[in-house]
């Protein structure tokens, strides 16, 4: 039992130095934020297919750190028709250049483009 107290120190540093290196790899992580502005008359069903077609871009790519995303319900209407959000998380820059030209994201890419009037992308390295 003596050394039962620099025992629990030593988890409790060791668990403390995780946490850390967790939050700083999660600040330097790099976010992808895409918005879709589909065009007028697009069926719902083929809105459908393009979001499930980018929900599934992360069980094909591994660089993809996590996946998120939604449709507006701005109360503020300033949306300038971008209906679709779509948030994807990389470690670092590095995921996103392993992202872009793979042939997975070019086949969505494809798929997207016939029903797509507008996109704005905006990357950017996480701080916090």
């Amino acid at each position: 039992m003596g050394h039962s107290l620099p025992v629990k120190k030593s988890i409790l540093i060791a668990a403390m130095s995780t946490i850390s290196a967790l939050h700083s790899s999660a600040e330097n992580e790099l976010r992808h934020v895409v918005l879709f502005k589909f065009k007028d008359g697009v069926a719902q069903e083929e809105v459908t297919k393009i979001e499930k077609a980018f929900a599934e871009l992360p069980k094909k790519i591994d660089t993809v750190q996590s996946f998120e995303w939604g449709t507006s319900i701005s109360l503020e209407n300033i949306n300038d028709g971008f209906t679709h959000c779509f948030l994807v998380t990389f470690k670092d820059k590095a995921g996103l250049e392993v992202y872009i030209p793979h042939p997975e994201h070019s086949a969505f890419v494809a798929l997207l483009k016939p029903v797509l009037d507008k996109a704005l992308v905006f990357d950017y390295i996480a701080t916090k």
